[in-house]
């Protein structure tokens, strides 16, 4: 199996000069953990919910909340993103997407085509349900009888 028949392809993307507040929005209200950051239809950068929490202030929407805790939330998110990404193509395998992320300590990949327009992403959670999935299949072939 290749990433093309994992990845998801209807990806949220954000532009370089969205705020930070529109990532709190999304991060908030979704269950994403990455957002992939285009201009022109090119992947330029991406943010994680962990570089996000790291740029803003701790305060923002407790008691403690403060102005400048606010205006931390008024950073665009070229100001923070990852740069240099790792990124992947349609026909990366299962397993080798697995080692990338592993060797690398990334949790998701960006798919991306030869001209750097992102065409879908793929997350550790894609998979390792994936392996589980073709894991449990091979199993299945063995007490049916298949393998020997």
């Amino acid at each position: 199996m290749k990433l093309e028949d994992i990845m998801t392809t209807r990806v949220v993307t954000l532009e370089m000069d969205d705020t930070l507040e529109v990532v709190k929005e999304i991060f908030e209200n979704t269950r994403f953990h990455h957002l992939p950051i285009t201009e022109d239809g090119k992947l330029r950068g991406i943010i994680s919910d962990r570089d996000f929490a790291r740029h803003i202030s701790p305060f923002i929407s407790t008691l403690s909340e403060r102005t400048q805790d606010v205006n931390t939330l008024k950073k665009k998110v070229h100001q923070i993103m990852s740069r240099d990404i790792i990124t992947a193509s349609k026909e990366t395998t299962i397993p080798e997407a697995a080692q990338i992320l592993l060797k690398t300590n990334v949790s998701c990949l960006p798919v991306v085509s030869d001209e750097g327009t992102l065409e879908g992403i793929v997350t550790m959670r894609d998979l390792l349900r994936a392996l589980l999935k073709d894991h449990l299949e091979t199993l299945k072939e063995c007490k049916g009888g298949f393998m020997t």
